[in-house]
């Protein structure tokens, strides 16, 4: 089964066009401001414009109130919604039926207990994303895209009764091996294809795109 693939914090025409031309599934623009990957609606307006039929536009969210969702939807043409905070079960059921738009929700893995909540998650959401969770005390941490990993074996052999990625410290180089381990189908990838924090370089965007098209 082939491989698809999220390019995550898209924030310049540059990159979008990157991700056009390499063929990837699902292109994430990010609306928390704390993040050096961060759109205003307008601006993604603006990029989501330059996407074809069939790109799925995830909106990226952490923890939003019911207005800065509305205000983003109102602005952006948005397929998927990411929640990537502390949302918890009766939120994202809460969000999917009031905005009508499919939920994708954030599992942050630090170790199995984690794992265990996707379960809960699962019959609530339409998609689940597994990513790293930041340690205790990181520097300038987010939500999300810190360019970590988790041990992919904790979700090795696991099934769930709805999609799910990837993500967490995705790149080029260790593709291949998080693939084979984790057995994941869908990948997404953020700071594996920034030259500098926040910045998407349109050739890494190409070599990341190029490595999923030679699994």
């Amino acid at each position: 089964m082939a491989v698809t693939v999220k390019i995550c914090g898209v924030n310049t025409p540059e990159a979008v066009a990157a991700v056009v031309a390499g063929g990837a599934s699902y292109i994430g623009l990010v609306f928390y401001p704390p993040s050096p990957r961060y759109v205003t609606p307008a601006l993604a307006a603006t990029l989501a414009a330059e996407t074809p039929p069939g790109l799925c536009r995830v909106g990226v969210f952490v923890d939003p109130d019911d207005d800065a969702l509305e205000a983003v939807l109102d602005a952006v043409e948005i397929d998927l919604l990411q929640l990537h905070g502390d949302e918890s079960i009766e939120r994202v059921a809460a969000l999917r039926e009031r905005f009508a738009v499919p939920v994708m929700k954030a599992i942050r893995v630090a170790g199995p207990a984690d794992i265990a909540l996707a379960g809960g998650f699962a019959e609530v959401a339409d998609w689940l994303l597994f990513d790293t969770r930041a340690p205790a005390g990181m520097k300038d941490a987010l939500p999300g895209g810190n360019a970590l990993s988790f041990d992919w074996k904790l979700i090795a052999g696991t099934s769930w009764p709805v999609p799910w990625m990837l993500s967490g410290g995705l790149e080029s180089a260790n593709l291949a091996e998080a693939v084979s381990v984790s057995g994941a189908r869908l990948v997404d990838v953020s700071s594996g294809v920034e030259d500098r924090r926040g910045h998407k370089s349109p050739a890494m965007i190409k070599d990341f795109l190029a490595h999923v098209a030679g699994l």
